[in-house]
């Protein structure tokens, strides 16, 4: 007879390793490839969303790994370092939807309404996708938790969502706009009760 197994109550497996993996690898594809626009006779810049334009269309899959310069990423990294593994923590699958549905929202609705004759790149549509998605979610999962740390977010960065309005030259207010629309879709498809109950005590699980 094989030997009973168990599993303790109420545990889940720790995702925090795969989150902390893919988020530092996503912030060095950033990093790999803004340094190839710099050093390499390439312009890559030019491959973002060009509104209206068949060929812009597809920068909506490659702006957001694009950035003009140095500073622009530097800018980006701390926000994508964070929120991108808080967004993931808890479900990997989950935060990697959120994460396409902000991506895919972001860009179209930039390619749709931003002037024709400018170019958008940047990670910060997904920056404010996620910040929007994590101030939201615990509302709509009726989580405790889930909406103390969307309080502790907006108090310490809630402020960039500003950057949602026309104003300062050079921004694409287009792209943070959708990317915060595309935040609150997705916190109202994704986030639910059922992340709840995935948290909560399961019995012992025994097996001859």
């Amino acid at each position: 007879m094989a030997p009973a197994s168990s599993t303790r109550p109420g545990s889940r497996p720790r995702t925090w390793p795969a989150a902390a993996a893919l988020t530092l690898g996503f912030t060095a594809v950033l990093w790999v490839l803004e340094a190839w626009d710099q050093w390499t006779p390439a312009v890559l810049d030019d491959d973002g969303i060009r509104p209206r334009s068949s060929e812009g269309l597809l920068g909506v899959l490659f702006a957001p790994l694009l950035h003009g310069g140095w500073g622009h990423l530097e800018a980006n990294t701390p926000l994508v370092l964070l929120l991108m593994f808080l967004t993931l923590l808890g479900n990997i699958g989950r935060g990697l939807a959120v994460t396409a549905v902000i991506w895919l929202v972001a860009g179209i609705g930039t390619w749709l309404v931003a002037p024709s004759d400018t170019v958008h790149i940047g990670a910060s549509g997904l920056v404010f996708g996620w910040l929007v998605f994590l101030v939201l979610r615990g509302w709509f999962a009726q989580s405790l938790g889930q909406v103390l740390l969307g309080a502790l977010l907006f108090l310490a960065y809630g402020g960039i969502l500003w950057g949602v309005l026309p104003g300062q030259p050079g921004i694409s207010w287009q792209g943070h706009l959708f990317g915060a629309v595309g935040g609150l879709v997705a916190a109202r498809r994704f986030a639910s009760r059922d992340e709840t109950r995935e948290a909560a005590p399961t019995p012992y699980r025994r097996r001859a």
